[in-house]
Parts: structure tokens; C-alpha cells; sequence
């Protein structure tokens, strides 16, 4: 016999109240159906939330980057596009704004984060129950005389139910599947982080080296024509019994070496427009122009501090990726060791049909079945104990990969500060260069003017000075692109607060200082 009344609590923000016909006596039956309606609702309460993942220990807690020049003196909050205004170039801001947005790695980023919310919503599933409405109806008849369809009536029936099922989660499998869902969905955010991260400063990267070699091609385009100049004063002076064959052949060779570059960077020049085009999730064979009508300059070299190592723990997008890859194995081996418990599993069925036997109809008849189930596991020839043993290496494997990330993110940065520092060395050395170069240039143009030398020694001090601007604005291209590589080995762009350092254990993502 079925009770009165069973009400089952299926969601926690409604309740269905689930009716069976009257029935009296047997007032034992109806409180041991309460009880089993209401046991799954009471394991659940006293279910405990998993304990999270620790993350294994880096070497990230030392004081600062050892090839550092100087200790951090702001806390900063991410934002990329403030990070690039530094270089002083709008046109960079605007390239790396619409990178972010119509880059295609980005926008494949953005589809796994929506993909991975929806795997999160359907782990999360799993700690509810299931209800279904279904519906049927059915004749069944036969040409059978009266007395032999006592035995096989003709039936026509009309039927509607509820069908409720539930796996109660006694042993937190289901919450450590939702909790591993829920680190792959963070995980997929992050991973949108890290194409924009990627993206910004491969753009960066090219936009510098397109706007070096359209410089480059400007001052080797000079550097020809004087050649040319040369070639010809050598020929005249050949003309006057002054110089020699071999002059005149030297000068020439010198002219064609010099004009032989310009082909191979032009090329370079649109070819790097093109990766910028793809970059931007647009075809390199769009006619619109753009941002290739920029004038042809370089941008302005700023100063990076580097920070603290510990920094790197909140900024770097692809750390914070193994981070929650890392969490979400740690959720899946709780998932594989709570299989090897026991499960419980509670079925109801409530329904109504109309019913009609041999042209009689009777009036609408309520059934219902609810079911209890359990179930443990006893043997299975170490099939589960198998199972935690390849989730228990799927975790270790994610903790040494965080752990080389960390430590590829230590030497991203350190070899950045040393290109860095190298590079600025280099500079200063051919900026003294380029400084002595000129004042020649210029004492040379005195000399000329005053008739001490002849035009040949003029141009050849005028070719040294376009070398040496050449090689320093080389130089000059070569610091940017190291400041890039430093920006991106320490996790992107920012903007920077007054402050002190943060420790490892904030919550805000921490950042380093861009100085002028």
C-alpha cells in the first residue's frame, strides 16, 4: 500500500508535492515511505565540500629577478593598452586594441570558454535529480469472442507521468566532477587571457620590426644615392688622371652591394605587413590601406621594471591555465576515489491513465512506483582502484608541468633582462659612435668648404655618418623589441598604482611598474 501524500524536495528553490490516492491503515507503511523520501535529502546535508589542491612549491619566493638593475617601487593592475602607450605610438594602441578583439586565436579562446561553461553546467547537474514528463497511449484489440477476452482484454489507455531519478551523491564524486568542471571553465578564461597576451605582443613585435625596416629602407636608399654620388666623382677624377681603375671598380661594387639590400627588405616590408593583416583576423589581399599610410618612424624605448618573481604567480595568464589545470585534476582524482564507495540511487514514477477494457471505461486510475537503490562495489579485478591510480599520475603529471611553466617563466624573464641590458650597453657604445661620426661629418663639410679637401673625402665622411645612423637606429629597433620580449615575459600589459609590493598571497593580481 502506498501513503497519502510523499513529498520530494527535487530542487532547492522548488518543491513538488506528489499525490496518491487515499488509503487507509497501515500507518508504519506510509512513515517508512517518508523516510525513504527524505533519507537522500539527509545524506546530502551532511556531505562535506572536497578539500582543494595545493600547489606544489616554486622557486618564485626569492626577493627579485637576479639579473634585475633595480627593486620594484609601485603595485600595478593589469591592463594591456596602457602598458603599450609608453612606446608613445597611436598606431600601435590602435593595432593592438583591434587584436584583442578580431584576433582568431582570441575569438577560438572565447568558443572554449563557452564550451567548458556548459560542460560546467552539466557536471553540475549531476547533484540534482532528473525529472521527465512522459505520455503514451495505446488500443490493443482482438476479434476474440466474449469469453476468451477475459483473459486477453481489448484495452485502450491513455497515460501521463512523472519520472523522477536521482543518484544521491554519498560519496561527493558528483561535487568533485562539478568542482573539476568549474577549474576547466577558469581554466578556459585564462586561456582567453593568454591568446590576447600572445597575440598583443606578437603584433607589437611585428609593427616594430615593419617600422625598422621601412626606416632602414629610407636611410639605404640614401646611403645609394651617395654611393652613386661616389661612383660618379670616381669616375670623374679617372677622367682627370686622379684616381685609378681600381678606384672606379670599388666604387661601383660598393654602389651595387648597397642597392642589392634593397630588394630583400622591401620584400621584408610586405611580407610583415601581411603576418600583421592575419594577426588581425583580416586578409593580407584587403585592399584598405589603414595603418600602412603610418609615416615611417620608431617608437619611443621605455623603461621596465621587472618586479618581484612572485609577481609572476597572479599575472602570468598561461601560469594561472596549469594553475586550474592542475585543481581541476586534484577534483577529478577526489571523483575517481569516491567510485570505489558505495552509490544510492532513488526512482519515482507518478503518474495517471484513462482506461478502457472490453468498451467499459473506468474512471482515471493513478499509479506510481518509487524505488530505492543501492549499490556497492565488491569486486571488480582492481578496474577502480586502477582508475584513482591514473588519475593520482594525470595529477602529478599537472603539477610538474606547473612547475615548468614556473620555471620557464623565471627564464623568460631573467634572459629578457639580460638582452635587455646588453642591448642598452650596445646602444650607448653606438650612440658614441654615431656621435663621433657626425662631428666628422660636420669637419669635414668645414674642410670642404674651405678647400682643404676635395668632394670624394666629403662624401665618404657623409657615407660614415648615414652607416653609423644606420646601425644605431638598428640598435634602437633591437631595444624595442627586447622591451616586447621582457612585456611578455612577464604576463602583458599594465598600468600602474602608488603603492608597495604585494605578497604572494593577495588576491588582486599583482604587476610591475613601466617607467619613463
Amino acid at each position: 500500500m502506498k501513503p497519502d501524500q510523499v513529498p520530494a524536495d527535487l530542487d532547492a528553490h522548488r518543491t513538488l508535492d506528489i499525490a496518491y490516492p487515499p488509503v487507509r491503515g497501515r500507518t508504519g507503511q506510509r512513515l517508512s515511505h517518508w523516510m525513504l523520501a527524505c533519507l537522500p535529502f539527509l545524506v546530502m546535508g551532511c556531505a562535506a565540500p572536497p578539500p582543494a589542491s595545493s600547489l606544489p612549491d616554486t622557486p618564485m619566493r626569492q626577493a627579485a629577478f637576479r639579473q634585475a638593475s633595480q627593486p620594484p617601487q609601485t603595485v600595478v593592475t593589469p591592463e594591456d593598452i596602457s602598458t603599450w602607450r609608453r612606446f608613445e605610438d597611436p598606431v600601435l594602441e590602435d593595432l593592438l586594441t583591434q587584436a584583442r578583439q578580431t584576433n582568431l586565436d582570441v575569438r577560438i579562446a572565447a568558443e572554449r570558454v563557452r564550451q567548458a561553461r556548459a560542460g560546467m553546467t552539466a557536471a553540475a547537474s549531476r547533484l540534482w535529480p532528473t525529472v521527465s514528463l512522459t505520455g503514451s497511449a495505446s488500443d490493443q484489440r482482438s476479434g476474440l469472442p466474449a469469453d476468451f477476452k477475459r483473459g486477453m482484454a481489448d484495452v485502450r489507455a491513455f497515460r501521463g507521468a512523472l519520472d523522477i531519478g536521482w543518484e544521491v551523491d554519498l560519496s561527493g564524486a558528483a561535487r568533485a566532477a562539478m568542482d573539476g568542471a568549474q577549474f576547466d571553465a577558469l581554466a578556459a578564461d585564462a586561456g582567453v587571457e593568454v591568446a590576447q597576451w600572445l597575440t598583443t605582443t606578437e603584433v607589437a613585435r611585428q609593427y616594430l620590426l615593419w617600422q625598422s625596416a621601412r626606416v632602414r629602407l629610407q636611410q639605404l636608399e640614401a646611403l645609394v644615392r651617395s654611393q652613386e654620388e661616389t661612383e660618379q666623382m670616381t669616375l670623374s677624377r679617372l677622367s682627370q688622371g686622379v684616381a685609378s681603375e681600381l678606384d672606379v671598380a670599388r666604387a661601383k661594387a660598393e654602389a651595387a652591394a648597397l642597392a642589392a639590400q634593397l630588394p630583400p627588405l622591401r620584400a621584408f616590408i610586405l611580407t610583415t605587413e601581411h603576418q600583421i593583416d592575419v594577426l588581425l583576423g583580416r586578409s593580407p589581399t584587403n585592399p584598405d590601406t589603414g595603418w600602412r599610410k603610418a609615416p615611417a618612424s620608431l617608437s619611443r624605448v621605455p623603461t621596465i621594471s621587472a618586479g618581484q618573481p612572485v609577481e609572476l604567480l597572479q599575472r602570468r595568464p598561461d601560469l594561472r591555465v596549469a594553475e586550474h589545470q592542475l585543481r581541476a585534476e586534484g577534483a577529478r582524482l577526489r571523483e575517481s576515489a569516491a567510485d570505489q564507495w558505495p552509490r544510492l540511487f532513488l526512482s519515482a514514477v507518478v503518474g495517471q491513465q484513462d482506461l478502457r477494457i472490453n468498451g467499459v471505461d473506468l474512471a482515471p486510475v493513478r499509479y506510481s512506483n518509487v524505488a530505492l537503490l543501492f549499490t556497492a562495489p565488491l569486486f571488480n579485478a582492481g578496474r577502480l582502484r586502477a582508475a584513482v591510480e591514473r588519475q593520482s599520475a594525470r595529477e602529478r603529471i599537472a603539477a610538474l608541468q606547473y612547475e615548468r611553466v614556473a620555471l620557464s617563466a623565471l627564464q623568460d624573464v631573467e634572459n629578457s633582462l639580460v638582452a635587455l641590458t646588453q642591448a642598452h650597453e650596445r646602444h650607448a657604445r653606438l650612440t658614441t659612435t654615431a656621435d663621433s661620426r657626425r662631428i666628422a661629418a660636420r669637419h669635414a663639410a668645414s674642410m670642404f668648404r674651405e678647400g682643404q679637401i676635395d668632394r670624394l673625402q666629403l662624401l665618404e665622411a657623409q657615407r660614415g655618418e648615414l652607416a653609423a645612423e644606420l646601425e644605431l637606429n638598428d640598435s634602437h629597433t633591437q631595444r624595442a623589441l627586447n622591451v616586447v620580449q621582457l612585456i611578455r615575459a612577464l604576463g602583458g600589459g599594465w598600468t600602474e598604482t602608488q603603492g608597495t609590493s604585494t605578497s604572494a598571497g593577495t588576491n588582486s593580481r599583482a604587476s610591475t611598474s613601466t617607467n619613463r
